[in-house]
């Protein structure tokens, strides 16, 4: 793996439309997510560009007066790459490439695709996530070889073999379609030696801790198992799924801290990632963390859940965990004005947040804030399952009797 402090430093600028379904606030908001990316890559952030426009041009993205706004300012200001935060059409990039005068003036176009494909790169470690990322980055690249390819050639380490000034498009794409059929076969051997070892687990509860990316899910893991889990306050710190067996009130269980969902989050990087993610769709229980601090965290549950139904593992039984509680502001009004205070737990249980009130808890992961409610609360919904497959187990002093009729979660 190449560490960080070995890539090339590089600067871009940002570019995204504003229009009815995407306001300049929700624009701005999205764009700062995007710098929070680049900057995972060692990306800085120069300037943000919008354009006022309902639809894409269809050669272009953007119009030509914005285009040649950005070029000029690409060029005064020596910008090494240009980030759209949609994904980009083989069209689109063929074209800015050329308006832009990319080739001659070192510019590369990236899409929000091709940047979190490019992280996950960085963040894969084993080897069932390396080969599920570099298919996702082939596939996505494949109708993209032009200086895209060439730029991440140079630039970092190499996701093709031949060097930075090949002009021979077409053998590429034809190495590239082999490599492509090679990582399939791969993966699949791969996968089925997961799928041995899944059907090892059944007769223990799986627990998967879900959520949007950078909602502090690793932080929570290390909490609950006291192991040393990586956790960086950079988004996707995890690609790969980690497991650990558990054993609470003599109730064992697996959790496991799987990748971190994200907006506009690529197709092929979802497909590529459905064995990882087969983890959460194998779970007896979820996990689903939330930043209650970020300003967009609503939205943040509503991508997560879309992921969730996408995968069909929407309909499990869910602890809500709202997290980052030592963080979180909220408005009040006094008359006309308003107020922004730090609310207290019980005022955060009596919110409308807490409607499902049995399922939802708030915490601090990182503050050890009320992490004994969480334990309880998870613990419920474990041991309901866990009773469900040993009917006969001895129930731990307290647990009372557990329904067994009720099944209908867990199928």
């Amino acid at each position: 793996m190449i560490e960080h402090n070995t890539i090339k430093s590089e600067t871009a600028v940002l570019v995204t439309l504003v229009n009815q379904n995407q306001p300049l606030h929700k624009a701005e908001e999205y764009l700062s997510e995007l710098a929070f990316l680049a900057e995972t890559l060692g990306i800085e952030t120069k300037k943000s560009f919008y354009q006022k426009l309902e639809n894409p041009d269809t050669n272009t993205f953007v119009g030509s007066g914005k285009l040649a706004e950005i070029k000029a300012y690409a060029k005064a200001h020596q910008v090494d790459t240009i980030i759209f935060d949609d994904e980009l059409s083989p069209r689109h990039v063929r074209n800015l490439e050329r308006d832009l005068e990319c080739e001659k003036e070192g510019i590369a176009i990236f899409d929000r695709s091709t940047l979190i494909l490019e992280i996950f790169k960085y963040r894969a470690q084993t080897a069932q996530a390396k080969t599920q990322v570099e298919l996702a980055r082939y596939q996505y690249l494949l109708p993209r070889l032009t200086r895209m390819w060439t730029h991440l050639s140079r630039q970092r380490g190499g996701i093709g073999q031949r060097g930075a000034g090949e002009k021979e498009i077409e053998t590429d794409r034809r190495l590239v379609r082999d490599r492509i059929s090679l990582l399939k076969e791969k993966l699949k051997k791969i996968e089925q030696q997961d799928q041995t070892r899944r059907k090892e687990r059944d007769k223990i509860v799986r627990v998967a801790l879900v959520g949007y990316t950078n909602v502090g899910k690793s932080t929570l893991m290390r909490l609950l198992t006291k192991a040393d889990v990586f956790a960086e306050n950079k988004l996707f710190a995890t690609v790969d799924a980690t497991v650990r067996k558990v054993k609470w009130e003599g109730i064992p269980f697996l959790l496991t801290d799987t990748v971190g969902f994200i907006r506009k989050l690529p197709t092929t990087l979802i497909e590529s990632f459905k064995s990882t993610l087969q983890e959460v769709v194998d779970a007896d229980v979820l996990v689903h963390v939330v930043d209650i601090s970020h300003p967009a965290f609503e939205e943040h549950i509503r991508v997560v859940n879309q992921t969730l139904l996408e995968i069909k593992a929407a309909n499990k039984p869910t602890l809500l965990v709202f997290n980052k509680i030592d963080q979180h502001k909220a408005d009040l009004q006094i008359g006309q004005n308003y107020i922004i205070y730090p609310p207290s737990l019980d005022e955060l249980k009596e919110s409308y947040l807490a409607k499902d009130e049995q399922n939802t808890v708030f915490i601090s992961a990182a503050q050890n804030e009320n992490i004994d409610e969480l334990r309880t609360k998870l613990l419920e919904l474990i041991a309901k399952r866990h009773f469900q497959i040993y009917p006969n187990y001895k129930r731990p002093t307290g647990w009372g009797d557990m329904p067994k009729e009720e099944t209908a979660d867990w199928e």
